[in-house]
């Protein structure tokens, strides 16, 4: 791979062979350092915890090193263009990992990059790595072909939403989207995923859907997207995954979530074995480096 941009670009046989190299690398971690002579540059123009630290730890777990440049600190702060910015960044590094919060600026960067360009979110666009690690999760529990997969929550703007949507198209599964009104997946998405052959079934109601379910892949319903506070608890009420919630799932379901958790999921049902989610965010360490070897090797 040159880039890692859009999960849509990803043949499913591409994505199959950086799953099994992941699952390879938890199994076995790559002796020597395969990455000692390359620097990775860690562009993050918008909040994050996990992708960053786990891009960085996967980096430093290969032997390579790490330069970081926030937002905040950085140049961009006297005006100037993203495009500047990766022109110069692109001198120091072997590959850039991207956060934007503007829709395409992955895509666009590549256009000023003569290094690897990794999309680690754009805006309300898409999260192709996120997606990865999403996929090697459930693979965990089930092989992928042929599930009934459940998205919750702010669909509109979610982009691990959008990614996961995607590459779930390519494996055959029934999307069951389930989301307030108005919060439902973009018309673009929505076309994007007829094109692809996709089955998506949309619900309103979380109990409605969840007896049919395999994989619950729940995120967080945004405040802002509401008028006022009251209806925003209502909704936030209706769609909050609990214990008493989950005695009517099947006995296999798992329960995803890109994190970070506010109040979508009582915390009640991180000791049930439904939950994946701290280990999802774990397995984004094989995932990250299976990806960067395969961007930078």
């Amino acid at each position: 791979m040159k880039h890692f941009i859009s999960i849509q670009s990803i043949p499913r046989e591409s994505i199959d062979k950086l799953l099994d190299r992941a699952e390879q690398i938890a199994r076995h971690r790559p002796t020597g350092r395969p990455l000692s002579e390359k620097i990775l540059g860690l562009l993050f123009f918008e909040p994050s915890t996990r992708t960053r630290m786990s891009f960085e730890s996967s980096m430093l777990r290969l032997g390579g090193q790490c330069l970081n440049l926030g937002g905040a600190e950085s140049s961009v702060m006297k005006g100037e263009t993203l495009a500047d910015t990766i022109r110069v960044v692109d001198g120091y590094v072997d590959a850039i990992v991207l956060r934007h919060p503007r829709i395409g600026a992955a895509q666009l960067s590549t256009e000023f990059s003569s290094v690897p360009i990794i999309n680690a979110g754009d805006g309300a666009g898409q999260h192709p790595s996120q997606t990865l690690i999403d996929l090697y999760t459930i693979r965990q529990s089930f092989p992928l072909d042929g599930l009934d997969v459940g998205l919750l929550g702010d669909l509109h703007y979610g982009r691990t939403t959008h990614s996961l949507a995607y590459a779930l198209a390519k494996y055959g599964v029934t999307i069951h989207t389930i989301s307030p009104k108005g919060l439902g997946f973009p018309l673009s998405v929505k076309r994007s995923l007829t094109r692809f052959g996709a089955c998506v079934v949309e619900h309103e109601s979380i109990k409605e859907a969840l007896p049919h379910l395999d994989v619950l892949y729940v995120t967080r319903i945004q405040r802002e997207r509401f008028p006022d506070p009251a209806s925003h608890y209502d909704t936030l009420h209706s769609y909050r995954i609990t214990p008493e919630l989950l005695s009517n799932a099947q006995k296999h379901l798992i329960v995803l979530h890109p994190l970070p958790r506010i109040d979508e999921i009582d915390p009640g049902v991180d000791v049930l074995p439904h939950a994946k989610y701290f280990e999802q965010a774990k397995n984004g360490i094989p995932v990250r480096m299976a990806l960067l070897l395969g961007v930078m090797k």
